[in-house]
């Protein structure tokens, strides 16, 4: 039995519909525990704001980090402690919100690392991607038979390959009140099909 096998590629486009936020609270003092002591308590006024746009499960430390910090000239000049968090929230909105809140509350002791944009269900844009991954491997498929002088057939095979998305949105993070634009995101599909030629 003649056979053919060819792998199609889908996409569908989504709007992000969810946020990461991530950002560390940061002191500096003269002594260690001075610099961890003020970064805790930045620490907490961030847990304590973001408690107000999201559930408390959603609020966790990625890192903590202490080090010898030093001038312009590099001379000893005390320590600095900082207090990396990672913030999810339910939509795109919120993160703004959430971003405004911080800078008043925290002030000078916030750092902002940034704001992923992400699709939280992916099940509909996957599905509509694999449709398409599908649909492209029929269309590569009866090409080649057509240039081999024969019909397609039956598909004697169907192997789903890797799904993944596109790129990340990193959303620009602006003067307050802070504006995220969601824009889109990518996420693709592909289709390994065996085909039967007759």
């Amino acid at each position: 039995m003649r056979t053919v096998s060819v792998t199609g590629h889908g996409e569908a486009r989504v709007e992000p519909d969810s946020a990461v936020v991530r950002v560390a609270a940061i002191h500096r003092a003269n002594g260690v525990a001075d610099a961890l002591e003020g970064a805790d308590s930045a620490a907490r006024q961030v847990i304590a704001t973001a408690g107000a746009f999201t559930t408390p499960e959603r609020i966790a430390t990625s890192s903590v980090q202490i080090w010898s910090d030093h001038d312009q000239q590099g001379n000893p000049a005390g320590f600095r402690a900082r207090h990396a968090l990672i913030v999810r929230c339910d939509d795109v909105a919120t993160a703004g919100g959430l971003l405004s809140a911080l800078a008043d509350n925290v002030g000078d002791r916030l750092e902002v690392e940034g704001v992923s944009l992400e699709v939280a269900d992916q099940a509909a844009g996957l599905w509509a991607a694999r449709e398409a991954a599908y649909a492209d491997a029929v269309e590569r498929a009866t090409h080649l038979a057509t240039r081999a002088g024969t019909e397609l057939g039956e598909p004697q095979e169907v192997v789903e390959g890797g799904m993944s998305s596109g790129p990340v949105r990193q959303a620009k993070l602006m003067a307050e009140p802070v504006s995220l634009a969601p824009g889109e995101t990518v996420l693709a599909s592909r289709v390994t099909v065996t085909f039967q030629l007759r």
